[in-house]
């Protein structure tokens, strides 16, 4: 008797170890894509975010020459599963010896609304903003240091 109900103790146990093997806690596509598109959120103030920035990634944000910037757009970023929203700057700034490097391109990616990260790598940010419609940016010709 104690060897039969010791047995269905053993049955039971083993059943439940594979009902929980069996159960899948990964969530599915369609909920990833969800999560992924929840964060697709158009930035409030795509300028503003640029020029705060610009203002620290510049060595010098005075006399900016030739600014641009995009309406923010949906493109596939590497790396990424899906879309991601991004607003392309282009702008001429000084160097360290005060003259102009040349027109440069860089890419502001966002997420949930906010500026997430900059590219601006001289091979990726062409490609990135390629297809981008600029429009005059005098906001940031105008910084101060």
């Amino acid at each position: 008797m104690i060897k039969n109900e010791r047995m269905r103790w053993m049955v039971l146990g083993a059943a439940l170890l594979a009902a929980g093997c069996a159960a899948s806690f990964e969530p599915s596509q369609a909920e990833l894509k969800a999560q992924w598109e929840a964060r697709n959120v158009p930035p409030v103030n795509a300028k503003g975010d640029a020029i705060a920035f610009m203002r620290t990634y510049l060595n010098d944000p005075r006399g900016v020459r030739n600014a641009g910037i995009s309406r923010p757009f949906r493109k596939n970023l590497p790396g990424d599963p899906a879309e991601r929203l991004l607003v392309c700057v282009r702008y001429d700034a000084r160097t360290t010896r005060g003259d102009y490097a040349g027109l440069k391109t860089g890419a502001a990616v966002f997420t949930g609304g906010r500026f997430d990260v900059f590219y601006d790598n001289p091979r990726e940010a062409p490609l990135l903003c390629k297809d981008a419609e600029y429009e005059p940016f005098p906001e940031l010709q105008q910084m101060t240091r």
